[in-house]
């Protein structure tokens, strides 16, 4: 069944249009027209405004449309948390939190944990990628294969190398595409290309390995950063270390904008040196987005949210950063109020650079004819209106 959708401006292939009609199929982007060429049977020659007048569109969007946010990095949200409950009613819990602030396309997170949960977990990523789900890509297992030094609050009684076991689950084909952080001093290059041939998505993270390891893992197939600056050795005068080889290399970095992960500066410097196309934007979330507690259990300890001068973010007792709260839409806004980013890039780096960065991009993170008609529709102040996805208005849908 086709869906005519009439906009005032939209991004389509990474450049703005306007007077734009979306025509949708089945929840799929089949052509993306010029208001005054679509075809209406008549002979008119009416300008754009004048026709959208005219002609009688099952929907008229104001305001400015982009693509649905795309995030590579979901821990939790509605109040669960990924590892505590590794089950579909969770995913789909997790999945609906995210998607009421523009995220129509995720990867569930499994942090560091035994190997009895990373088994529990691909299964639940299975039966979602079974039934279709329409936000579930595949699965991003951070870790266990880490670094003690840069475990951040990764248990360390789980850091481990990597079992023949625990390569069998990164490998199945029936948990859609897969994502694996390691820390390259605990992963052997051998191991990260095997990863690669099976069609695995390796990214550096949580590591203090120097740069000459960093960039043997990124020889042997390594191709993403796990939040850039936090839990990775810094950038000296004499030792580059793992930040130094992800701002030379042509990897995507994953990046943490909600001003307590990163200094504006330091967010700002980033996507200077990288570029829209080598920065994905991520929210590294915790149960705490679309959730309503404050304090939730964690392992052995407890995370819990504060206000700052900055904003909100997550401790653990100790004061150790923990996650996030943020939501991708809050990303995108602050890297366009607090870090003079264009909207265009921000929605590129909150979208398309994601969607390619996981090989998906064909099918989602951006707005052309084939793509899944995910989208996002925002006010002049960058307020979220309404989100979309594959075809269907959400507030509508509930």
């Amino acid at each position: 069944m086709n869906k005519t959708i009439y906009v005032d401006s939209i991004l389509v292939n990474a450049e703005w249009k306007t007077q734009q009609v979306m025509i949708v199929e089945d929840g799929t982007i089949s052509d993306i027209v010029d208001a005054a060429k679509f075809d209406t049977g008549s002979e008119t020659t009416a300008n754009s405004k004048h026709l959208a007048s005219m002609v009688n569109f099952d929907e008229r969007i104001e305001g400015t449309v982009i693509p649905g946010y795309v995030d590579t990095q979901v821990n939790g949200g509605g109040g669960v948390m990924f590892n505590h409950a590794p089950t579909l009613e969770s995913l789909n819990i997790i999945a609906d939190a995210h998607a009421q602030f523009g995220t129509t396309s995720l990867f569930p997170t499994l942090i560091t944990d035994d190997f009895a949960t990373i088994s529990s977990a691909a299964d639940a990523i299975s039966q979602a990628i079974r039934l279709n789900h329409p936000s579930i890509m595949g699965v991003h297992f951070e870790g266990p294969h880490l670094s003690v030094a840069k475990k951040g609050v990764h248990k360390a009684a789980h850091i481990r190398t990597m079992s023949d076991e625990e390569l069998a689950v990164y490998t199945r084909k029936d948990i859609g595409q897969v994502i694996v952080t390691v820390a390259p001093e605990n992963v052997s290059p051998e191991v990260i290309h095997t990863l690669v041939n099976e069609n695995v998505i390796v990214a550096l993270g949580h590591s203090n390995a120097p740069y000459e390891v960093v960039q043997q893992a990124l020889d042997a197939g390594a191709t993403g950063f796990t939040h850039l600056f936090n839990a990775m050795s810094p950038l000296t005068s004499r030792e580059p270390g793992m930040v130094g080889a992800a701002l030379l290399s042509d990897a995507i970095c994953g990046l943490i904008v909600d001003h307590q992960h990163l200094h504006e500066k330091s967010a700002e410097l980033a996507c200077k040196v990288k570029g829209e196309e080598g920065i994905m934007l991520v929210t590294d979330a915790m149960a705490h987005v679309g959730g309503r507690e404050d304090t939730i259990a964690f392992f052995d300890t407890e995370i819990t949210r504060t206000s700052t001068r900055t904003g909100e973010k997550l401790t653990t007792p100790d004061g150790t950063l923990a996650g996030s709260c943020l939501d991708m839409h809050s990303a995108l806004r602050h890297c366009v109020n607090d870090l003079g980013i264009t909207l265009k890039s921000a929605s590129v780096m909150a979208s398309t650079t994601a969607a390619r960065f996981t090989r998906t991009q064909n099918n989602i993170g951006q707005l052309i004819a084939g793509a899944a008609a995910n989208f996002v529709v925002l006010d002049e102040q960058l307020h979220l209106n309404q989100v979309w996805q594959h075809g269907r208005n959400r507030d509508n849908a509930k």
